[in-house]
C-alpha cells in the first residue's frame, strides 16, 4: 500500500450537536452500505457511516424491508440514514418517522443519484434544477428534523451546461441544513472520468455558514488529505474507495490526525489480513440477514475487490464468487497464500464500475424551466426507486 502520511492535524467535524472524530463520511451506496459493512468500516476507523438509501415513501408505506434497512445494530452510534425522496409532504413525513420513532441521529438528503431510471423521472441529480421543489424539500425536512441534524448530498448538476450545486447550496444552508456534501460530478459523467475538485472550492466560498464535504476520487489517505488542502472542504465522503478496503477508514483516520487516528496502528495489507477481512465481512452479513445462504450470496459481490491486485487464482476467485456457506469461504482462503505481500499499486487506484459519460435522461422539456409545473408533478410519481448513488 501507498506510503503512509505523517498525520497532520484536521478541525473537528461537527454537523449540528454531532462532533465527528474524523472529517470522514461513508457514503451510501446500495446494496454496500448495510449495517454489516457499516459494522466493519467502524471497527478499523472513525468517522460517520451513513445507511443505503432509503426512499421515503417506502419507508412511510412501512415497507418490511425498508424497516429492516434503517435498523442498527447497538454498536452503531451516531445512526446515520439516508432519504431519498421527489415529494415534499412524503419526505417531510419519512423524516417525522425517524425523529419520532427515535431511529437516527443523523439524516441526509440524497440529490445525486444519476441512475437514467431516476433522473428520467426528475428525481436524483435531476431535482435541484426546480428551485422550488428543492427548496421545499429540504425546507420541509429541516423543519421536520428538529434537534436532528440534517444534510444534502448533491451532485454538481445535471452537465456541465446545467449546474446546480451553487444555488442548491445556498437554498440548503438558509432553509437550515448542517452540512452539505458534493459530488463533484454532473449526472452526465455518471462516475466516468476525474472529479471537478475545484468545484468543492467553489461551493466553499460560496457557503461559508455550515460544514461543505468533498465527494470523489478519494481512493487513498492522501487523496483525502490533498482535498482538503486543495479545496479548503471541512471533511471527505468516501464511497468506491472502502469497495473491498473497509480498513481504508483507519488510513483516513491516521491521516487526517486528531485523536481518532492514535489507535489506529498501520495496516499490513497481506493477504492473509485480506482474507480475514473478507472472512469477517460474510460473518457479519449472515448475523445482519440472519441466514448463512443469503449473507454468503450477498458476499460473492465483494470478490473482486477484496482481492484486486493479490496472488489468487481465476478459479478460486470463481469458487469464492459462489460460496453458499462460512465453511466453503474457509475451505477457499485456506488456499492461498497467506504470508502473500501487499501488492502496491496493483491494490490501488480506481473500485468499482465508473461507467462512461451519457446524455441524461430527463423529463421531456424539463429544462425549459427551473420550476415545477403541474405536468412534471404528475410524472414524478414514479421516480422514487430503489436505487442509489451520487
Amino acid at each position: 500500500m501507498s506510503t503512509p502520511l505523517a498525520p497532520a492535524p484536521a478541525p473537528s467535524l461537527r454537523i449540528g450537536p454531532i462532533t465527528m472524530d474524523a472529517p470522514v463520511v461513508l457514503a451510501p451506496m446500495a446494496g454496500i452500505t448495510n449495517t454489516a459493512f457499516r459494522r466493519l468500516c467502524r471497527e478499523y476507523g472513525a468517522g460517520l457511516y451513513v445507511s443505503e438509501m432509503i426512499t421515503t415513501r417506502a419507508l412511510v408505506e412501512r415497507n418490511d424491508a425498508t424497516l429492516r434497512l434503517i435498523r442498527h445494530h447497538e454498536s452503531e452510534t451516531p445512526r446515520s440514514i439516508q432519504l431519498y425522496g421527489v415529494d415534499p409532504e412524503t419526505t417531510e413525513a419519512a423524516v417525522r418517522i425517524l425523529v419520532e420513532e427515535n431511529r437516527a441521529d443523523h439524516i441526509d438528503l440524497n440529490f445525486g443519484c444519476p441512475v437514467p431510471k431516476v433522473t428520467r423521472k426528475g428525481g436524483g441529480a435531476a431535482l435541484p434544477w426546480k428551485l422550488g421543489l428543492f427548496r421545499e424539500i429540504v425546507t420541509r425536512a429541516a423543519r421536520a428534523a428538529d434537534h436532528i441534524p440534517l444534510t444534502v448530498k448533491m451532485r454538481k448538476g445535471i452537465d456541465e451546461g446545467h449546474l446546480t450545486y451553487l444555488d442548491a447550496g445556498r437554498i440548503a444552508e438558509d432553509a437550515g441544513v448542517a452540512a452539505v456534501a458534493l459530488h463533484a460530478r454532473t449526472a452526465a459523467e455518471f462516475y466516468s472520468g476525474t472529479a471537478d475538485w475545484d468545484a468543492i472550492a467553489k461551493l466553499k466560498r460560496a457557503v461559508t455558514g455550515i460544514p461543505v464535504l468533498g465527494n470523489g476520487d478519494i481512493w487513498a489517505a492522501e487523496d483525502a488529505q490533498r482535498m482538503m488542502a486543495v479545496t479548503g472542504c471541512d471533511g471527505v465522503v468516501v464511497g468506491r474507495g472502502c469497495l473491498g478496503r473497509p480498513w481504508l477508514f483507519g488510513d483516513l483516520a491516521r491521516a487526517l490526525g486528531g485523536p481518532a487516528g492514535v489507535h489506529r496502528p498501520p495496516v499490513d495489507a497481506t493477504l492473509g489480513f485480506v482474507a480475514d477481512a473478507f472472512r469477517r465481512h460474510a460473518e457479519l452479513l449472515v448475523e445482519f440477514f440472519e441466514d448463512e445462504g443469503r449473507g454468503c450470496r450477498d458476499m460473492r459481490k465483494h470478490v473482486a475487490w477484496y482481492f484486486k491486485g493479490y496472488p489468487v487464482g481465476g478459479e478460486t476467485r470463481a469458487a469464492l464468487a459462489t460460496v453458499s456457506s462460512l465453511a466453503e469461504i474457509d475451505v477457499l482462503l485456506a488456499t492461498l497464500d497467506l504470508a502473500a505481500p501487499y501488492p502496491g499499486a496493483a491494490a490501488e487506484g480506481q473500485r468499482g464500475r465508473a461507467g462512461t459519460p451519457k446524455r441524461p435522461a430527463l423529463p421531456d422539456r424539463w429544462l425549459d424551466s427551473r420550476e415545477l409545473d403541474a405536468a412534471e408533478s404528475s410524472a414524478m410519481a414514479d421516480a422514487e426507486l430503489d436505487h442509489s448513488g451520487g
